[in-house]
């Protein structure tokens, strides 16, 4: 504990307030996180309750996140390897 209490005191007073501010800052983002998460829950269960299949909902959104070249670059390579060992 004594190695705790000089650490500390190494600590000046400036960046005892820089870490307490980051700290803070990090604690009100992982609220806002938390907050975020569960709306995100809640339309995907709205969506499954207008009889959307979330799974795919997810991945549309997913794909809509992708670089256009980028997607269809690796759906590409999907038809490619399908083809590859002879189709599903």
């Amino acid at each position: 504990m004594a190695d705790d209490a000089s650490s500390i005191d190494t600590i000046n007073a400036t960046a005892q307030g820089k870490l307490k501010s980051l700290i803070e800052r990090i604690e009100r983002l992982e609220e806002d996180k938390a907050a975020v998460a569960n709306d995100l829950k809640e339309v995907y269960a709205e969506a499954k309750g207008e009889g959307f299949d979330v799974k795919i909902v997810r991945k549309v959104v997913r794909l809509r996140k992708q670089d256009t070249a980028k997607r269809q670059e690796e759906e590409a390579l999907i038809d490619l390897y399908i083809s590859a060992i002879g189709g599903l």
